[in-house]
């Protein structure tokens, strides 16, 4: 599938069967996130795929965003201590949350190429989940990802009109 391709067809998918996700299609997953471009190549990302039924059954409890009952769940964190020693007050404060975006952004394409549906979610209990995870104390949650095999056909996207987003050079170009 070329980037075109893949760009038109990826969908927030909210409807997973449950079949199982063969650990090594995650692991092309993580691949796929750890490519990604990082602030300062600072990397303070760590992917915690969450593929025990009873975890995930406990992190859906906490996470209003979830739906569709998916196989996985991937929990994008950041090691702040890593950024604060390693990067700067930046990435602390932006570079992490970027980073993670676009490692997200990277899996769920990926997911997309190997036949699994996904869905970013931001809605959950951070302290909850942080909990359920045993995260250190020094790494933040940025995002939660849905993963598996999609469930029926998703509902088409709504795009706003490109007359009513694309700007050059300023918010009205003078003539």
């Amino acid at each position: 599938m070329n980037i075109s391709e893949a760009l038109e067809k990826r969908r927030s998918i909210r409807s997973f069967s449950s079949r199982p996700v063969a650990r090594e299609l995650l692991l092309e997953l993580a691949q796929a996130g750890r490519l990604a471009p990082s602030a300062s190549n600072l990397q303070a990302w760590h992917f915690f795929f969450l593929i025990d039924p009873e975890l995930v059954k406990k992190v859906d409890l906490f996470s209003p965003g979830l739906s569709g009952h998916p196989p996985v769940i991937l929990a994008i964190c950041s090691d702040m201590g890593y950024a604060r020693v390693h990067g700067s007050p930046n990435s602390e404060r932006y570079g992490c949350i970027m980073d993670a975006a676009m490692a997200a952004e990277n899996i769920m394409l990926k997911a997309l190429d190997l036949g699994l549906g996904s869905c970013a979610i931001k809605s959950y209990n951070d302290a909850a989940i942080r909990k359920l995870l045993k995260l250190p104390e020094d790494y933040r949650i940025e995002i939660l990802i849905s993963l598996g095999y999609p469930e029926g056909e998703p509902r088409p996207r709504r795009l706003r009109p490109m007359e009513e987003i694309l700007h050059f050079n300023a918010w009205q170009e003078e003539a």
